[in-house]
Formats: C-alpha cells, structure tokens, sequence
C-alpha cells in the first residue's frame, strides 16, 4: 500500500533558518534513520523538500479559476515536505512515520489507487 506523508510544522521555514548546525544535523540524521527503516520494509516511491509557503500559487474553483497568491489556507503550521511510501500496513506507515524529526506534525493517508 501506498501512503503520503506530509510533514508540517508551526514556522517550519523561521525555525529551520534559526536552527543551529547541531539541530540541522540531527534532523538530517532523523531522515537518513526514517530513508534506512523505510527500506527495511517497503520503499520509498518519492518525496521532496517545498519551498516556502509564499511562493505558492494556489488555483481555486469558480469562473476562470482565479490563481491567487501563497497556500491554500491561512495557518500557522507549514508543510515543508512531503514522501511517498510503499509499505504493507496503515500501521507501520505510522510506526514509520514516528522517526520522523520530532518537530514535525506527520499527517499519514493512504493514496488511492485510481485506474488513468
């Protein structure tokens, strides 16, 4: 099964530019241990970094579809990332998702499987 895992934080871009080199660090030796246990059972199918929220443009719904500034909802908390994964359970997908950086809020949803 396939899963996403978006990963959010309040302030996520601020805090990572404040963030010292030993955090920074820890961090990205919390995602090489979440990429190791990952590989241990299942895969990863992809994932990225996002730029920060105000170069988004979102799309919304209505005549012409109006393209406005900045994400889709006004929030405190940001996404700064996101993966895909391929692993046999909802749960381990949720065991997975906990070696996560501690910082992040970690939002687990299965993708559905829609025949193109």
């Amino acid at each position: 099964m396939r899963f996403v895992l978006l990963m959010s934080e309040a302030d996520h871009f601020a805090n990572w530019d404040a963030a010292s080199e030993e955090h920074r660090a820890r961090v990205v030796a919390d995602f090489e241990a979440f990429d190791a246990a990952v590989a241990r059972r299942g895969s990863v199918v992809g994932g990225e970094a996002l730029s920060r929220p105000e170069t988004a443009r979102t799309v919304r719904p209505g005549d012409g579809r109006p393209v406005t500034d900045g994400p889709f909802a006004e929030t405190v908390e940001q996404i700064g990332g996101f993966y895909v994964i391929d692993v046999d359970s909802t749960e381990v997908a949720v065991e997975l998702a906990a070696l996560l950086p501690r910082e992040y809020t970690v939002e687990v949803r299965p993708v559905l499987e829609v025949p193109v």
